[in-house]
């Protein structure tokens, strides 16, 4: 027998409503574009401001008690940034009760260029998380989220530098970890659907192009730092080729979906 899929419970922060059926509420699905995302969007509210606060961030999802655990399991997200900025201070002042925030992801796959302006999208991945983040004060639960999101960036990078962290280092960092309450994920993927009476319309066939220019992210090639002394190490080569390679295959195998 195979193993359940968990999913996050469909309530009213949640649901998607409009295109319902792109939705996906899959923790797997979810945690995975969350987790391949370079930069994530971290929205809250400060006290002290008229205003709702969006933050581009760097974070990952992974559990502490249990770090072994898949992506289709249970799963919080930690967010890295500097000790004094003002979603830190935040979620200081929140204490326990943790401070209510948004993590969104977003991937551009594709350009869909239809026959009318109205039709005309991207093929894209979202994922929008909602939870309560406190901060992390346990070291060893702090070393773990900063390895964890070291390696986000290039897989075994964390173990390929300068360790220890400092005493300075430790200290002018901070950690939130986000529980999560629920999620969803919306994704479009195909070619362009027009209308019926825009694919009866000869002149429009005859005179607009239509279809899918596919986008994807791109490493380029590494430039050495002014002090760098050694090869750029196998792990990293290897990695930014298998990014590059899996990054153009999604986004064409997306623009071809039926």
């Amino acid at each position: 027998m195979g193993r359940y899929e968990l999913e996050y419970p469909r309530d009213a922060t949640n649901l998607i409503k409009r295109h319902g059926e792109r939705g996906s509420y899959a923790l797997e699905k979810i945690h995975s574009l969350i987790n391949s995302a370079q930069i994530l969007h971290v929205s809250f509210n400060p006290p002290d401001s008229p205003f709702p606060v969006i933050l581009p961030m760097i974070g990952q999802m992974g559990s502490f008690d249990r770090p072994s655990a898949s992506l289709g399991d249970p799963l919080d997200v930690y967010l890295h940034g500097y000790v004094s900025a003002r979603i830190f201070n935040t979620g200081r002042a929140a204490g326990s009760q943790g401070m209510p925030v948004c993590v969104a992801a977003s991937h551009v796959d594709g350009l869909v260029l239809a026959l009318s302006a109205f039709n005309h999208s991207y093929n894209y991945r979202s994922a929008v998380l909602f939870g309560h983040a406190t901060i992390v004060d346990d070291e060893e639960e702090k070393l773990f989220a900063m390895q964890l999101i070291t390696d986000s960036v290039v897989p075994g990078r964390w173990q390929n530098t300068r360790l220890p962290p400092t005493r300075a280092e430790m200290q002018s960092t901070s950690i939130l970890r986000v529980k999560i309450a629920s999620g969803s994920a919306k994704i479009h993927e195909g070619s362009a659907v027009d209308d019926k009476h825009d694919l009866a319309n000869e002149d429009a066939l005859n005179s607009i192009w239509t279809g899918v220019v596919p986008v994807y992210t791109a490493m380029g090639s590494p430039l050495p730092g002014p002090h760098n002394r050694v090869e750029l190490p196998e792990y990293a080569s290897e990695f930014l080729d298998q990014f590059n390679q899996e990054s153009k295959e999604h986004s064409i195998a997306a623009a071809k979906k039926e």
